[in-house]
C-alpha cells in the first residue's frame, strides 16, 4: 500500500506550500496541463511554478492538508482541505487580508510516474464568501 506522503500528489502540494518549486522538474512533466479553476490552468511546469510563486506571494501562509489520498495505477487522487490568509488578490478573488478554509480535490493523471495532467476541483464560491469584506 502506498503511503500518502510518497504519492506524487501528496508531494506536489507540499513542495507548492513551502515554496521549493524546483522540485516540481522532478514531479511533472514539462508540458504537463493542469485544469484549475479561476482562469488558473497551466499548460506546463514552468508555468505552473508561476502560478504556484503568485499564490504564495498573495497567500504567505497558504497550506494545503491531505486528507486522504486513493491511488489506481497511473491515477492518484487527494481530498484536501487548504488553508490560508488572502493578502493580496488572486484568481479574481480580492485580498482583503482575511483568513480561508475550503475544500479541494485533485485528481492526477501521471505518466512514467510523473503528472502529465490533472484537475483540481476548489469550492471557490465558499473562498469568495469567506474573504469578502461584508
Amino acid at each position: 500500500m502506498t503511503e500518502p506522503h510518497e504519492t506524487v500528489v501528496f508531494r506536489w502540494l507540499a513542495a507548492g506550500d513551502s515554496g521549493d518549486l524546483d522540485v516540481f522538474d522532478e514531479l511533472m512533466h514539462s508540458d504537463a496541463v493542469i485544469h484549475a479553476p479561476a482562469g488558473l490552468s497551466t499548460t506546463s511546469a514552468d508555468e505552473e511554478k508561476a502560478v504556484w510563486r503568485d499564490a504564495l506571494a498573495a497567500m504567505p501562509d497558504l497550506r494545503h492538508e491531505v486528507q486522504e489520498v486513493l491511488v489506481d495505477g497511473e491515477v492518484e487522487m487527494a481530498r484536501v482541505v487548504v488553508t490560508g490568509t488572502m493578502a493580496v488578490s488572486f484568481g479574481g478573488v480580492d485580498g482583503t487580508g482575511r483568513p480561508f478554509r475550503i475544500d479541494q480535490a485533485v485528481i492526477t493523471h501521471l505518466r512514467d510516474g510523473k503528472v502529465h495532467e490533472a484537475w483540481e476541483i476548489a469550492d471557490i464560491a465558499a473562498l469568495r464568501d469567506q474573504v469578502s469584506e461584508a
